[in-house]
């Protein structure tokens, strides 16, 4: 397709991430379909104490050592220390109500084996109540929307995600990050620390706050996605993502610069989106993007 000759902004899709079970690591892909919820089988397991309450790096960094692969049929989770788990696309289990952030959301359970897999892998320095985890997939016939107060009025909907279907970040905004890491004398990061879905070259640092919908040529047509609200950032972007400890100069170099008055204040970095045109088909690295700015 070709893209509007006239544009504020002009960029590419550089990177395309999902992350199958919510909060491990995440598979870097060339191409992803993009569907209702976000990219396709992203957030779509997550990790529950015995309550059915989700489970994070936050309590447990250790889940960012958890590799997913794909195989034919579905993923193998690998782990150091661990015989692989093997998860199907289709598995289906015992339904069971699990919560997110405060929503309760209607879940499949993933079986014994699952669950034992992941006490045994990450049980060993938990407090007590996190020593029987299980795994959940998203009910497939279940609907979780995303808050209204920021879609401007469109109706959207995500997974296990915190809040929204897609997280948009740039390589502008990891260079600049970067670039005051190292004037405190601290080593480079690794985008894998924000895990977003999408990442864009070709604009400047910071301008995926900016921007207004986005337009994306695919094969099949344009698709449209809107950046709806700043990603406020807890510290798991302090957790090193292949040696899961923390230390916390992340969040202390972007409380230098990054406070969000839009969220009270609230440190960001990265933007929460949603789709709004173009459900079913193919991003690509490599795809060209426009887009005005936004003025509201």
């Amino acid at each position: 397709m070709t893209l509007p000759p006239f544009a504020d902004v002009r960029a590419q899709i550089d990177q395309l991430w999902i992350y199958p079970v919510k909060s491990c690591a995440g598979i870097a892909l060339s191409e992803v379909e993009l569907t209702p919820t976000g990219l396709r089988w992203d957030r779509h397991w997550m990790v529950v104490d015995s309550e059915g309450g989700f489970v994070t790096q936050r309590e447990l960094p250790r889940m960012a050592l958890i590799q997913p692969v794909f195989i034919e049929g579905g993923f193998e989770l690998h782990a150091p220390g661990m015989a692989p788990l093997t998860l199907l696309f289709e598995a289906a289990g015992p339904a069971l109500v699990v919560t997110v952030w405060g929503e309760t959301v209607s879940a499949l359970d993933m079986g014994d084996a699952a669950a034992q897999w992941f006490s045994d892998c990450l049980g060993g320095d938990a407090p007590n109540e996190l020593t029987r985890l299980r795994l959940v997939r998203f009910d497939p016939g279940a609907r979780r929307v995303c808050s209204p107060k920021w879609t401007r009025g469109h109706e959207a909907w995500t997974q296990f995600a915190d809040g929204f279907g897609l997280l948009v970040s740039s390589t502008a905004s990891l260079v600049e990050l970067n670039a005051r890491l190292a004037q405190g004398g601290y080593p480079p990061v690794a985008m894998s620390r924000f895990r977003p879905n999408i990442v864009l070259a070709g604009i400047e640092a910071h301008d995926e706050d900016r921007i207004g919908p986005w337009r994306v040529a695919t094969d099949e047509g344009d698709a449209v996605l809107d950046n709806v609200k700043p990603c406020a950032r807890c510290p798991i972007p302090n957790i090193d993502p292949l040696t899961a400890r923390a230390s916390s100069e992340v969040s202390d170099t972007l409380q230098t610069y990054r406070q969000d008055r839009r969220l009270g204040g609230a440190v960001t970095f990265g933007m929460n989106a949603i789709a709004l045109e173009g459900l079913g088909q193919v991003l690509r690295v490599g795809q060209p993007v426009v887009a005005d700015w936004r003025f509201d």
